[in-house]
């Protein structure tokens, strides 16, 4: 690890002042620490934030409020989260270790960098990594790499799994640097890696997530995170699914699908939603309207089961919440 100074301010204004450019926030620690021991991460000055006041978990008839420094298992077993979006509390017990999410801030979750191996090898290239040096990872080893949303400079997989939830929640982060604050909905944060993987959000330099806003959807009670890994724990997703389902007897009224696992940034699915909006409730329903998840899809040479798989990840969710199992 190479050396760094250290700096523990008391407010979200004192830590966003102007300094560094390359300097790094750390919460909970559980992704920063590992990428600097690895020198894929070189801050010269790193910021802890563990004293300033981005915290509770709060209901409004607006929807959820959460600070961006609770901790992932706090936030998982929260009853306002788990009672009215069990979709988040699914995605966050679904995450790591339990030792990792007593660590995790929720706003670090969101912000973790992918689990591409040619990523945290420096002794490889990655686009990621030193902007130009190329992608090993496409004609390499990508089995647990994207199929959607990828281009010729990257195919890496976003690894957060509460951010599919709150994508398919449409969710939105309020980011803040300084004394001014702007609300990006969560699907317009991350960015795809096109041209410049290397820029994988909006976030700004010195900028922070104060907090995570859900709208309130109170059919969201019918909501579910379903993973599909190599094993049940600490593994990240082969593929996943967040859903949410509004039904009215025998017909679907709404729908919120979002995937992961299988895109460069947690893949949204508004076609998917439209395909069961207005639809009876059956298999035949939800295979049609799983098929469109694939659309665009670009298989590499290891991961084309993942066309197949992540339609049955998005149909055993919805047979799940429709009952029809």
């Amino acid at each position: 690890m190479r050396p760094f100074t250290y700096e523990s301010p008391s407010s979200v204004l004192e830590a966003t002042n102007p300094g560094h450019p390359d300097s790094a926030f750390i919460a909970g620690g559980t992704t920063i620490v590992d990428l600097m021991k690895l020198e894929v991460m070189k801050p010269p000055k790193v910021v802890d934030l563990n004293a300033l006041p981005m915290r509770g978990i709060e209901m409004s008839p607006d929807g959820l409020r959460i600070g961006a420094l609770e901790k992932m298992s706090d936030t998982a077993v929260h009853p306002e989260v788990a009672a009215n979006y069990p979709v988040i509390s699914e995605a966050l017990l679904k995450s790591a270790s339990a030792q990792i999410r007593n660590m995790a801030s929720i706003g670090g979750n969101l912000l973790q960098r992918t689990r591409c191996g040619y990523f945290r090898d420096v002794n490889t290239p990655c686009n990621k990594r030193e902007p130009g040096s190329g992608c090993p990872a496409i004609g390499g080893e990508n089995r647990m790499h994207a199929i959607l949303g990828t281009s010729s400079s990257c195919v890496a997989t976003h690894a957060s799994d509460l951010a599919v939830a709150l994508v398919a929640l449409e969710a939105s982060v309020r980011l803040q640097s300084g004394a001014s604050e702007r609300l990006l909905t969560l699907d317009d944060f991350y960015l795809l890696p096109d041209g410049t993987p290397h820029q994988e959000n909006q976030l700004l330099p010195g900028e922070l997530i104060t907090e995570i806003r859900v709208p309130r959807l109170p059919w969201a009670t019918r909501s579910t995170y379903l993973k599909i890994r190599d094993r049940e724990s600490y593994e990240f997703s082969l593929t996943s699914a967040a859903v949410a389902l509004d039904v009215n007897g025998d017909q679907i009224r709404d729908a919120r699908v979002a995937v992961g696992g299988v895109g460069t940034k947690p893949w949204n699915l508004p076609e998917v939603r439209e395909a069961l909006t207005g639809k009876p409730l059956t298999l035949e329903t939800f295979v049609a309207a799983a098929k469109l998840a694939v659309a665009g899809a670009v298989p590499l040479k290891h991961n084309a089961f993942k066309i197949d798989l992540v339609q049955r990840t998005i149909i055993r969710a919805l047979i799940k919440l429709g009952g029809l199992a």
